[in-house]
This record gives structure tokens, sequence and C-alpha cells, in this order.
């Protein structure tokens, strides 16, 4: 029996769909629009005469038949992505010494490094994780080749490659007492996390009290899980049990914190180009990609 064949760019866009849980947000991580989206997993569905989706107004999720579907769809886009660069592109190869912020997707990170390591074996990466001041102070020092890393304001240094909204957070059940001094958590200076904070609060003249200082994001979102008190950090940060502050009069507006690469122009700029250009490719955010060439 002669069983029809699944397409590369259905399964794509059923991926895409799946890992940002929006037709809309996938429509930008695929360069279609959202229509086009839509019309790829009806016919993926028309193909497998399976439902792929539980669709309602308020949500979107996988059936039964798509978890499977996704399981083996992640599998077949790798091979195929890792065959056709592997023809169509020189082998990258050689030792990576890279510098990764804390900073930067940590609930993505893992499963795109796993993966670059899968398509790219000949690339042995070197990787240093740790606060941004901390690896842009190793990369000056000759020790990284590379670093990606939140921009620090001190002038533009590398090329932006994420940007995502910083947001206040405290834990779901945190009792905000706005008559009382605002408690914050915080990391150790210096940090553009914690210029932003005070800043932010003496902007509405917002009194405020140090509570916690940390020495990591990983001690940070511990302590404001516990309940310690509130703190500003992107919103991928935000884990089960915490919330997202969104009072104006008390907390105000943030801006957006920037992720960028440095290490481009260096001895090792065709690893480093290899694994910015598969991370680009790959990202999903909340509120969708964000981003900048």
């Amino acid at each position: 029996m002669r069983y029809p064949d699944l397409e590369i760019d259905l399964l794509r866009a059923f991926v895409a769909v799946a890992e940002t849980g929006s037709f809309t947000l996938a429509a930008d991580v695929v360069g279609r629009s959202q229509s086009a989206v839509s019309q790829k997993v009806l016919r993926l569905e028309e193909i497998l005469q399976r439902k792929v989706f539980e669709r309602t107004s308020r949500s979107l999720t996988l059936t039964r038949e798509g978890e499977r579907l996704l399981v083996a769809a992640r599998r077949m886009l790798e091979f195929n992505d890792s065959l056709v660069r592997e023809l169509t592109e020189p082998p990258a190869t050689g030792s990576l010494r890279l510098g990764i912020s804390e900073d930067f997707v940590p609930d993505q990170l893992p499963r795109l490094l796993a993966r670059f390591g899968r398509l790219y074996p000949g690339v042995h990466l070197d990787l240093m994780t740790g606060l941004s001041g901390d690896l842009l102070a190793a990369y000056d020092g000759g020790k990284l080749d590379a670093v990606i890393a939140k921009k620090d304001g001190h002038g533009p240094r590398g090329r932006v490659i994420w940007r995502e909204p910083l947001v206040w957070m405290a834990s779901a059940d945190y009792q905000l007492d706005f008559t009382k001094p605002a408690r914050l958590v915080m990391l150790r200076a210096p940090c553009s996390y914690r210029d932003i904070m005070i800043s932010a609060l003496d902007s509405v003249r917002r009194e405020w009290v140090a509570v916690c200082t940390a020495s990591s994001l990983m001690g940070v979102q511990a302590a404001v899980a516990g309940g310690l008190g509130v703190t500003v950090l992107a919103g991928s940060f935000v884990q089960d049990g915490m919330k997202i502050l969104q009072a104006p009069d008390h907390w105000p507006a943030l801006p957006m914190t920037e992720i960028a690469v440095l290490g481009e122009d260096g001895e090792g700029r065709h690893l480093v180009e290899a694994l910015v250009s598969f991370l680009t490719e790959n990202l999903t955010g909340k509120g969708g990609p964000l981003m900048a060439a």
C-alpha cells in the first residue's frame, strides 16, 4: 500500500503552531500569513485523516495523535535541515569558547543547544554560562571567543539578536501592600535589571527596600517564587507559581531587554555564524519571536 507523502512545509507549520500555541505566532515563525499556516495544518489533517489540534475560542491543544506527530515531525525536520545543510554548506568544524548569559531564553536554550550539537557534530562547544557582566569581562580578557549576553548600555557593542519585554513579577500568592515600601529581590551590582527597577520606582515616587540580593538569576527566581519580594526580569523567567504584576500606578512600564552577540568578526566567526543562525531560526518567545536582524 502506498501512503501519502508528508510535506516538510506542512510539518514545519504544524510544529510552529504546537510550539507557540498560536496560529498567529506560528505565522511569524515560518514567515507565512496566519491563513496560510491554518491551511497547511488543515491539509496535514486531511492527509492523516486525523485531527492534530483541539480548537476552541480560548485554547489550542494537541490531540493524542497530534502529540505523537509532534515527536516524529521534529525528528523529520531535524533530519531534513541537517541533510540540506550538509549538502549545500561546508561542514562547520572546530572548537568554540562560548559564553551564554543566563538571561537568554532559559526555558528553550538546553533543547536548542542539544539540537545544535546533533546538527553540527563537528563543533565542540566549550560553554560558559553566567551573568552578562561576568561573561563580557571574560570576553574582553580573551577567555571567550564569542558571547551571547544582555546589552550593558555602555555603547553599541555587538549585534542584537533577541528582544524581550521586561516585567514585574512576584509569587502567585504574594501579598502586596502598597502602604509599605516595595520589597525588592535584586542581583548584585552592577546590574542593568537592578538599575531599571530602581529608576522605574523612583519615577513614580514609590518607596522600596532591598530584601534579598542574589548572585545568580536562579537565585532571584527562587527568592521571588518563595515569596520574599518582587523583581524585574524578562518575561521568559516567569514560572509556575509566579505572576506578572500589572498595576500601572504602582508598577510602572518597563523597557525591552536586548541580547547581543559579540565575536562575529573573530577567528571563529564561521562557527559563531552557524550557531547564531541556528538560534535565530529556531527561537520562539512568549508573545512571539522578537529577533532582530
